[in-house]
């Protein structure tokens, strides 16, 4: 069967994880085998993740943007060649377990919102709102920029968009 006819909603074995270390990241440490919607699971593991990295970026003597912001440089870079590894391990470029992507991109948002409950909701119901809706150029993107790269790359303009919409939300009503 050709990678194109390949559903992008088959269920991985859980066993996949554990076949090669960029399995296990690309599929959000587990949290993409969860089924229906992996992508909101795998958003929901990137905000479970974020409070362990607010504590360990108060370690480092740099301003927490910017940690966070290279912390996310380096996982998307990562990203790119666990899910380009992944997709071809499962036959499907983008299939639906990848989930770092929604990681990544969660984080950046995550990044420009109060750390709060309501912050982080706003942040995830946004960021699930463009990542689903894929308005144009994230659908163009989605469809045209194959690999590794391609994976990532969608997620992370969805996420400028949901960053963009919230600061316009923020101008009217402040999160807290």
């Amino acid at each position: 069967m050709s990678t194109q006819t390949k559903p992008r909603s088959l269920r991985p074995a859980v066993g996949f994880i554990w076949q090669h270390p960029a399995h296990f990241i690309a599929l959000g440490f587990g949290s993409g085998l969860i089924y229906p919607a992996p992508g909101t699971w795998g958003t929901l593991m990137g905000v479970a993740m974020y409070p362990l990295i607010l504590f360990g970026c108060k370690a480092i003597p740099m301003p927490l943007y910017a940690v966070v912001l290279a912390l996310c440089l380096l996982v998307f870079v990562l990203g790119c060649f666990c899910a380009d590894r992944a997709g071809r391990a499962l036959g499907v470029p983008d299939h639906g377990s990848i989930v770092i992507d929604e990681i990544v991109a969660v984080w950046l948002v995550l990044l420009t919102v109060p750390a709060t409950f309501t912050g982080w909701l706003a942040a995830f119901l946004a960021f699930r709102l463009f990542d689903i809706l894929k308005p144009w150029p994230i659908r163009w993107l989605d469809r045209r920029v194959k690999g590794g790269f391609g994976v990532m790359i969608d997620d992370v303009l969805a996420a400028v968009f949901a960053i963009a919409a919230l600061q316009g939300v923020q101008l009217l009503l402040p999160l807290r």
